[in-house]
């Protein structure tokens, strides 16, 4: 299972005993199962009294990194094995990868059915909704100051309304800027293809422009952007 940094850190924080004693770790554990069965991954499954003392931004971090990790291993129907390994490479010892792999197991059949009756259609996003967060510091690090976005959600599904809250880091936000970048080109570069102009265009983004070092007639363009299609 691939990972991202975020996730990774997140369970590291998750494995590491001087975040969570053992008193407190199999409580987030479940915690965290329970959101992804009864609450739709809502944290606020962790105002528990026995997680109070803990830091809230890094405890919802922990949170959003193991939910993905239990959702990523029930999709790819993870053994023992494969999730051991993963968690020990995350500096899990081996009584916490055997607290969480017992309660995997405990909850996996319930996470399949919830996980099959999702529909393959993504759910329509009506309103959006956010502010920005400065962390100075956590459980870990007496200095952070690193600043995060927490985005709400307001979608709609066959007609029932749902919120989906999440926090991203502002690098986290970059990615998904990027990736709404590279549509906007590709969009661009249909364009180019509908065209019959015979001018000569860039060999980058196939329309007029003074971005690229090598000019290529529009029709060889084409030809091109067809075969990688």
């Amino acid at each position: 299972m691939e990972l991202s940094e975020s996730v990774q850190k997140g369970l590291q924080s998750l494995g590491d005993q001087t975040v969570l004693d053992r008193c407190s770790f199999p409580v987030v554990v479940d915690a965290c199962f329970r959101s992804l069965l009864f609450s739709r991954g809502d944290p606020a499954v962790l105002d528990l009294p026995e997680l109070k003392h803990l830091d809230k931004i890094l405890l919802k971090q922990i949170h959003a990194a193991a939910t993905t990790f239990i959702l990523e291993a029930v999709k790819h129907n993870a053994d023992k094995s494969t999730i051991s390994f993963s968690l020990e490479e995350l500096t899990f010892n081996t009584e916490r990868i055997e607290t969480f792999y017992t309660t995997f197991q405990k909850h996996k059949k319930d996470l399949e059915l919830i996980l099959s009756s999702i529909g393959r259609g993504p759910a329509h996003i009506k309103d959006v909704s956010w502010r920005l967060q400065y962390q100075m510091k956590n459980g870990q690090l007496d200095k952070v100051n690193e600043p995060f976005y927490l985005i709400s959600l307001s979608t709609e599904t066959g007609g029932a309304s749902e919120d989906v809250d999440f926090s991203c880091t502002a690098e986290q936000l970059q990615v998904k800027t990027e990736i709404k970048d590279e549509d906007m080109k590709l969009n661009m570069r249909k364009s180019a293809i509908s065209s019959n102009q015979t001018h000569l265009c860039c060999a980058f983004c196939a329309v007029e422009c003074k971005c690229a070092q090598m000019y290529l007639p529009q029709t060889q363009i084409k030809n091109i952007l067809l075969t990688e299609s």
